[in-house]
């Protein structure tokens, strides 16, 4: 039996009469970097929503380590270490970059941030900001103001503040969406090295990115899991090639 970290059973998600997500079963397994692929319009988002509890299910479990965490507060659900990058970790762009990683790690789930705590209480936080930077390729930008870093150093900087969270699994919504080649690669070498000891489920258009670093790959089309598996097996998948590229011919790469 391997060691499912996150499951989903029948999860469903109707909306007046429109189902976004379908009786989608997921397991994603500790320690993978799984993805989570589809055309536009598959139900990834809404999906993900489920997970982290922006949505509700209209049906279906999740499970979080064995424990049902279907009806659980979003709140509950970050504290026990389930953490979505780019949507809870956006940054200030007008304070330094080692300023958004301080408020990052002083945030108490769930709660407010404390600005009012002295600067002394503060720079105690200062080692493992740096610690966090190194993690991400960023110590050199630590007195860097936000709004001046590239785009995707920006992506790292939050990469950075979600780890600060200590999350077991983290939830990556499109890492490299609107990224150069540059970028798309540093991001992708980023997740690879952050992915240590840790487990990753994103969701990905670019599929060099997912080719590169993914264990597993569920495919949704129109809601429903259409299939599932390493890279090789789901590109070679007659159903996902059509899905992608509307004919049985061709391939999914560069399918993005």
């Amino acid at each position: 039996m391997s060691d499912v970290v996150l499951e989903t059973k029948n999860l469903t998600k109707e909306f007046k009469g429109f189902t976004a997500v379908n009786n989608v079963s997921l397991r994603v397994e500790r320690g993978h970097i799984h993805a989570l692929i589809g055309p536009n319009g598959a139900g990834k988002t809404t999906c993900f929503n489920l997970l982290t509890k922006f949505l509700v299910p209209t049906s279906g479990q999740i499970l979080f380590n064995g424990r049902d965490i279907t009806m659980a507060p979003p709140s509950q659900i970050a504290r026990q270490g389930i953490i979505r990058s780019f949507q809870i970790s956006a940054v200030f762009p007008h304070l330094s970059v080692m300023e958004n990683v301080r408020i990052g790690l002083q945030r108490p789930l769930g709660n407010s941030f404390h600005f009012w705590q002295s600067e002394k209480k503060l720079s105690a936080l200062n080692d493992r900001c740096m610690q966090l930077l190194a993690e991400v390729d960023l110590e050199k930008f630590a007195d860097t103001m936000t709004v001046d870093l590239p785009y995707g150093r920006k992506r790292a900087l939050e990469i950075a503040t979600t780890l600060g969270m200590e999350p077991e699994l983290m939830l990556l919504d499109e890492p490299t969406q609107g990224m150069g080649h540059e970028d798309v690669h540093r991001v992708t070498e980023l997740i690879k090295k952050v992915s240590a000891g840790r487990t990753i489920l994103m969701v990905e258009h670019n599929m060099s990115v997912v080719s590169g670093i993914c264990d597993r790959i569920s495919v949704l089309q129109r809601g429903a899991l259409l299939a599932e598996g390493t890279y090789q097996e789901v590109s070679n998948n007659p159903q996902v090639m059509e899905a992608y590229m509307g004919t049985t011919s061709g391939a999914l790469e560069g399918a993005h």
